[in-house]
């Protein structure tokens, strides 16, 4: 039996009147509920401005857009009801409230439908803070480690070494050579990748259609990872210094790619300039710095001495760091470096030790810090797990975080008991085994802690640097379904520097590998490298994948099917882990009657999925693992 149609909101502008309210604007918010739902004695919204829960009775528009004759309110089977929404604060959560006939009342927040009242942490959120950037939302972001990517022409590594000028800790390697994943190669090896290397491969990034490039650190420090600054004050030598990541910016934003950088807020190394002359002096200023005890220990990340925390109560290393014009944050966003963010390394342990929390307090100032040099800059932060309550539109405008799409996706797209070092953040590391219901349930759980904006701009990684690669253990032919979904539901699409090769990693340092350049055309490379270029064109080619609303139509063990959609456009998507049907009301999708009568009313945008319409009921089909999308027309609705 086909899966019924429930009542449907979301944040996007289909459903709100504007993305970026102001504090006491009056926002109107939108419900769509199936005409089938049966009668309702009352709809309206239930916000709870300073805590205190307010209701506002929605009414129902006098039709639905299309300006025919019919039932009033109603378009393509849908009643369509608006509320005015007062934004009292600058998160003002709210949620609906349907009242049947017969009484029965029905809540309608983030996480779905409900007869029982639910969660203010799941409510639908109005967000009158600054807004990210226009671009956030239709960015296609790829990841680069610089050791790894690739070497110059110039090759820094190659003169130093040579002059034997290379840094003590390093350890010299070939780029052919064999990952060394034992201590001290582990973080010391180095293979001598440079920024100017990753100039020389923009058109690498432009063929596959990326336009927007984020660089892990590039300051000089001990590893190479770089993740342990020994200073903020300029790039490493080693990767080319200053003048080449001028020249890398200068070059990616002539090709219309942004490029953000990488900041550690919660620690330095034990190597930097700051914390030695801690060490060294007890007057120093710097000594406020850090969490250094009497005894001579210290507090660092995760117990890890080479990395010492962060004490954000200094006023002094806010000055240096993160406020004003002076700051790191502010000099490498303003020229002439002109980078257009950061993206915050352990974002969600800055500024928190036992009984401190100061978490707030800094990410506000790293934000006020970027507004005022340059507001068309995205901050972006890290926090691995549920990471909702950091992340509600006061300064980070989308998280580095693996609980709303990553590790369900690898649950279901993943061979069972697939072992997941690293730093995935899998209980005992391994994968657990989960149906597609529970792949969207898992979804849906956690990004129903976002506003939608945030949702919108938060990272869609099927792997990062610290991370398996997926392609290590996923099941036979699943690859272009999970980056097929990265593309397709909100938040920005990331591919990390090698995942388009078929690169494989059995932890976050084994899928560091270097980039086997010159393989692009070969047998086993191009049918992937071709993938990831076709999803992301279709990304890309569709604006409502970046800012249209999502409703889910079927969910089954081995398939789901959902909708994006907008007023201009929908994209119906299939994505299946092994041979399956899905059916769902024809009713659910735009212009249903004329799919009832000719499936071919809905065009192929991607893949080779069947669909087929009979007696009111669309049924999608794949033989085997299989990603599908296909083009209808946008979701009457009146204008506002």
């Amino acid at each position: 039996m086909p899966e019924r149609l429930s009542p449907h909101h979301d944040g996007s502008p289909l459903h709100v009147s504007t993305q970026a309210p102001a504090l006491g604007e009056v926002v109107r918010v939108r419900l769509r509920v199936p005409d089938t739902f049966g009668p309702l004695r009352w709809v309206g919204t239930r916000s709870n401005p300073n805590r205190e829960p307010r209701f506002d009775e929605a009414v129902r528009l006098p039709d639905g857009g299309t300006g025919a004759p019919g039932a009033a309110g109603v378009a393509d089977g849908w009643q369509w009801w608006e509320a005015a929404v007062e934004v009292e604060n600058p998160v003002h959560g709210y949620r609906w409230l349907l009242v049947g006939g017969d009484g029965r009342q029905h809540w309608l927040n983030q996480a779905g439908l409900s007869s029982v009242e639910v969660r203010d942490h799941d409510d639908f959120r109005l967000v009158a803070h600054a807004p990210a950037p226009e671009w956030a939302a239709s960015s296609v972001m790829y990841q680069v480690f610089p050791d790894r990517f690739a070497k110059s022409d110039a090759a820094p590594f190659e003169r130093l070494r040579e002059e034997t000028k290379l840094p003590d800790w390093a350890i010299p390697a070939e780029w052919t050579d064999q990952l060394d994943p034992v201590p001290p190669g582990r973080s010391a090896q180095f293979y001598g990748g440079d920024l100017d290397g990753v100039r020389e491969h923009l058109d690498h990034l432009e063929a596959i259609g990326i336009n927007l490039l984020y660089l892990t650190p590039f300051f000089p420090a001990r590893s190479n990872h770089r993740y342990d600054a020994s200073t903020f004050d300029h790039v490493d030598p080693l990767l080319g210094g200053d003048e080449a990541l001028v020249r890398l910016v200068e070059a990616a934003h002539a090709r219309g790619i942004r490029v953000i950088g990488d900041l550690t807020s919660n620690h330095s190394g034990d190597a930097h300039e700051w914390f030695r002359a801690a060490q060294a002096d007890p007057a120093a200023p710097e000594r406020a710095f850090y969490y250094l005890h009497d005894d001579g220990t210290y507090e660092s990340w995760l117990g890890v001495p080479s990395l010492p925390k962060f004490d954000w109560k200094s006023r002094e290393l806010r000055r240096r760091f993160i406020d004003g014009p002076d700051s790191v944050v502010a000099r490498f966003l303003a020229p002439p470096f002109n980078l257009d963010g950061w993206r915050i390394d352990v974002a969600n342990m800055t500024g928190r030790l036992g009984d401190e929390d100061l978490n707030e307090q800094v990410r506000l100032t790293i934000r006020a810090t970027m507004l005022d040099v340059n507001a068309d800059t995205i901050l972006l932060g890290e926090s691995t797990n549920d990471a909702a309550s950091d992340f509600q539109g006061d300064a980070w405008h989308g998280a580095m975080t693996y609980t709303p799409l990553t590790r369900p996706l690898w649950s279901w797209l993943q061979q069972p008991g697939s072992p997941a070092g690293g730093g995935i953040g899998f209980a005992l590391a391994r994968v657990p085994t989960f149906t597609g219901g529970e792949f969207v349930a898992a979804h849906q759980r956690f990004a129903a802690g976002f506003p939608w904006r945030t949702r919108v701009a938060t990272m869609n990684a099927l792997d990062t640097h610290d991370t398996p690669r997926f392609a290590t253990s996923a099941l036979p032919g699943t690859v272009p379904v999970a980056f097929g979904l990265a593309v397709t539901l909100p938040g920005i699409p990331v591919v990390w520097a090698g995942d388009e090769f078929g690169l494989t990693g059995i932890d976050g340092e084994a899928s560091r590998t270097p980039i086997p350049w010159g393989s692009e055309g070969s047998a086993d490379v191009a049918p992937v490298l071709e993938t990831y270029r076709s999803l992301v064109a279709l990304r890309r080619a569709h604006p409502v994948l970046a800012t249209g609303g999502i409703r889910w139509l079927a969910v089954g063990d081995d398939a789901v099917a959902f909708v994006r959609e907008s007023a201009e456009e929908t994209l119906l998507v299939f994505a299946a882990r092994a041979a399956s049907t899905l059916s769902f009301e024809t009713a659910a999708l735009p212009l249903g009657s004329a799919l009832s009568a000719r499936s071919d009313a809905a065009a192929v945008a991607f893949g080779d999925a069947g669909l087929a319409t009979s007696d009111g009921s669309t049924t999608l089909s794949a033989t085997g693992p299989s990603f599908a999308g296909w083009v209808l027309p946008g979701v009457s609705t009146p204008a506002w």
